[in-house]
């Protein structure tokens, strides 16, 4: 088949589905995540020779039809070794454009270009730059939740996973600018007992919002349950006083990235696991220990922006090509080499 005979099968395969396609503010919609568009979704996928990524936070539906789920950084590594040339990647758009980082040479698209991130958004580069001035000599460790162009001014990126580690990996003579997320960067200073470690007042709205009220009043309810904390969250605070006060027995509360959450539902021995973090994280929990009662600490918890990308949205950009992610070349390298030293640090393990 040649390319224009791909295109135009492209075109007729997705038409009559793709016309009940409605652009709204808050996203593309008219399009159900049925049986049908499932099979539609793949099929147009391989006509476009295209691998689809899905992050854990996205609708489940966009999760099940992913060749891939997973966190930001795991799956952009694997787009970086995916054999296609064309990378579907629903998600936010930093996302999309690390994985782009990391796959200079390929097509990334992504479902709906307004998928935005307040976490990401809340350091631009001239902040950064502002930062740095005032701390001269300073290294910058940013978290992968940034953009590209704040990857490109900084000295290593990190992941939640792995954000001790890289920081224990400086000079401790060297101060440390840490952005963008501020819980996350006081979970690291309270492990280090860094105190030339700086900290970024960022933070995603969606996991601020969880707080420790609610993770007090449900782990209260719940004593033999276990609770699964992300570091983003406001209340990771008060899951760890909780243990420290003997109110939540220690070995019960984790701190842990989306990743070592599903590392740790495979091993639990739980009936139950309390969780602190964006709900479409739910369903891969759900799905690796189907026995195990997965609970949102709080049920509201839920990102809009993931959710923008819908199955409208999926359809169309396999049906369009739209849309596409360009990081500037400049820009990628130097976020690329920020990337490639924590990778030279130790393995990220699980992104966010």
């Amino acid at each position: 088949m040649t390319v224009l005979d791909r295109m135009d099968s492209l075109a007729e395969s997705g038409a009559d589905m793709a016309a009940r396609i409605a652009n709204t503010p808050t996203g593309y919609a008219g399009v159900d995540g049925d049986e049908q568009w499932a099979a539609e979704i793949r099929r147009l996928a391989t006509l476009r020779g295209a691998t689809v990524l899905a992050h854990n936070y996205q609708l489940p539906a966009i999760q099940d039809v992913a060749d891939h789920v997973g966190d930001s950084l795991a799956l952009s590594r694997i787009a970086a070794e995916a054999p296609e040339d064309t990378i579907v990647f629903c998600g936010v758009h930093f996302m999309a454009e690390t994985a782009k980082i990391l796959s200079p040479d390929k097509t990334v698209l992504i479902p709906d270009q307004r998928a935005g991130c307040s976490l990401a958004d809340s350091i631009t580069p001239d902040e950064l730059r502002a930062w740095k001035d005032e701390h001269p000599g300073a290294v910058v460790v940013s978290y992968v939740n940034t953009t590209a162009a704040v990857k490109a001014l900084t000295d290593i990126c990190c992941t939640s996973s792995n954000a001790v580690e890289v920081v224990e990996s400086i000079d401790p003579d060297r101060e440390v600018l840490f952005c963008p997320d501020q819980f996350l960067g006081a979970h690291v200073r309270r492990v280090t007992g860094r105190e030339n470690l700086h900290v970024w007042a960022g933070e995603c709205h969606v996991h601020a919002g969880i707080n420790g009220d609610e993770l007090s009043d449900q782990a209260r309810a719940n004593p033999d349950a276990e609770l699964y904390v992300h570091p983003e969250c406001g209340c990771a605070t008060s899951a760890l006083y909780l243990a420290g006060e003997g109110a939540f027995p220690a070995e019960r509360v984790k701190i842990l990235s989306t990743g070592g959450m599903l590392e740790a539902a495979h091993e639990t021995r739980a009936r139950k696991v309390l969780v602190a973090t964006e709900v479409g994280m739910l369903h891969q929990l759900r799905r690796a220990a189907p026995q195990v009662d997965f609970q949102a600490v709080n049920d509201r918890a839920s990102c809009k922006y993931m959710k923008m990308i819908t199955p409208a949205a999926l359809l169309r950009c396999l049906v369009e090509g739209a849309d596409e992610v360009h990081v500037d070349t400049d820009i990628a390298a130097a976020g690329r080499r920020s990337v490639q030293r924590m990778i030279e640090i130790g393995q990220p393990g699980g992104g966010e």
